[in-house]
């Protein structure tokens, strides 16, 4: 028999935290002295303690430990803590690689990559052919997509934008092109509404995203998806659908191009 000093001391257990047992029912002492209070403890609890670590080192809660020391089926309890181990493992794995990656690329470079989980959304759509990549590319922000938003408030007064609002462009025919190239631009709202002349509503499913903000213009795009690549290739996931550009700032509310400011969102799934 010891008091619960001695039995601290055998069992590499705090008194308070077996205190605590004994006050939630997890670990009772087989006796407690009337007239001192003293709690007094067997070896035989000692083999009860003994596994009550071996549970909390794996990280069951007190709850989840209540149900294998009441001898129902303990199988459901470790498969759960299982899974959230293994998927703890691939999350850490997922950091390593990031880690790694970044130790090993430029130390002043202007990227950094984030995963996101964009949910779905209501747009409305418009499909533009453009002579190429650069050479138009400004017109079609600045001239064409305007238009756009004029008819679309001629045609539907009472349409109203998502909040925060969400625009940007996809590239549908999912190669590089050097002219006549497809773009299509999208503008989240707040439902669906009829089709008219060449502008589509439709539902954008939820996507995971790389993430790669870019600061500056138009034409110097190109490296952040020559980043945005090179991050996908080596951090184990694979490009699931066309990138989009995302529209956060630009001419619309900022004098310089140097402080117009892109999300390139590339949609992935893990290899």
């Amino acid at each position: 028999m010891f008091r619960i000093g001695e039995f601290s001391k055998m069992s590499k257990t705090t008194a308070k935290t077996l205190r605590y047992y004994d006050e939630i029912g997890l670990l009772k002492p087989e006796e407690t002295d009337q007239f001192t209070g003293y709690r007094i403890y067997t070896t035989d609890q000692l083999v009860q303690l003994h596994r009550i670590q071996e549970l909390r080192q794996i990280g069951l809660s007190i709850n989840e430990i209540r149900v294998i020391l009441s001898g129902r089926d303990y199988e459901p309890v470790l498969q759960k803590r299982k899974a959230e181990l293994i998927s703890m493992l691939v999350e850490g794995q997922s950091q390593l690689s990031r880690i790694e990656f970044i130790l090993q690329g430029e130390k002043d470079m202007n990227y950094f990559a984030t995963i996101k989980e964009l949910p779905g959304c209501i747009v409305y759509s418009k499909k533009i052919i453009i002579p190429n990549y650069d050479a138009a590319k400004q017109e079609v922000y600045f001239g064409i997509i305007p238009k756009i938003g004029e008819s679309i408030a001629k045609q539907y007064p009472v349409l109203k934008c998502a909040t925060p609002s969400y625009c940007f462009i996809t590239y549908p025919d999912g190669e590089h092109k050097d002219k006549d190239v497809v773009i299509e631009f999208c503008e989240a709202v707040d439902k669906l509404y009829p089709d008219f002349d060449d502008i589509v509503f439709k539902e954008v499913k939820p996507c995971t995203i790389v993430s790669i903000i870019h600061k500056g213009a138009y034409s110097d795009l190109a490296k952040a998806y020559a980043y945005a690549c090179k991050w996908i290739d080596e951090n184990g996931y694979v490009i699931a659908d066309s990138p989009r550009e995302n529209y956060i700032d630009g001419i619309w509310n900022k004098e310089s191009e140097t402080d117009w400011l892109t999300e390139v969102q590339m949609p992935v799934i893990k290899k």
